[in-house]
C-alpha cells in the first residue's frame, strides 16, 4: 500500500475516481486564542496492491506537541476490490472538517495509520498574527 497524495486542504471532492483539492496548507494565523479554523477538509489517496485487496483500517489523529489528540480520533475502514485483469487499485478518502478549535499556538501534528501502522505524518502550525509595528 501507498500513499500516493495525504493533503491539508481548504476543501477536497472525489469525481469519478479523481481527487480534486483545493488550497493546501500547513499554518493558520489568528489574532487571539481559542483559534476556531472556521473548515478544512484532509485528502487522501491510497493504492493498494493486488495481494492487498479486502479491509484495511485506517486512523486520522491530530495531535498536540505533547501527543494529546485535539478531537476524537477518527476511524474507518477501506475494502479495496479489482477485477483479475487489474494489478492495484486507488481509493479517495475525504474527511471534512468544521468548526476546528486550537487552544495554543504551537505545532500539531496530522497522524495516518493503516492497519495499526503510522505510515504518514502532516505538520500544522497555528501561529499568532505578527502585531503591526507603528511607521
Amino acid at each position: 500500500m501507498k500513499v500516493e497524495v495525504f493533503a491539508l486542504c481548504d476543501a477536497a471532492t472525489d469525481n469519478h475516481g479523481k481527487l480534486n483539492l483545493l488550497g493546501t496548507f500547513d499554518q493558520i494565523y489568528a489574532a487571539k486564542l481559542p483559534v476556531v479554523h472556521p473548515a478544512c477538509a484532509i485528502a487522501l489517496r491510497l493504492r493498494f496492491d493486488k495481494m492487498e485487496e479486502g479491509r484495511h483500517s485506517v486512523r486520522l489523529q491530530l495531535v498536540n506537541p505533547d501527543g494529546i489528540p485535539v478531537f476524537q480520533t477518527m476511524e474507518g475502514e477501506v475494502n479495496p476490490r479489482m477485477g483479475s485483469d487489474i494489478g492495484s487499485v486507488a481509493v479517495n478518502l475525504i474527511l471534512n472538517f468544521q468548526n476546528v478549535k486550537f487552544n495554543e499556538f504551537t505545532d500539531y501534528q496530522i497522524n495516518l495509520s493503516i492497519d495499526e501502522v503510522a505510515l504518514a505524518s502532516l505538520p500544522l502550525r497555528v501561529r499568532q498574527m505578527p502585531r503591526a509595528t507603528p511607521a
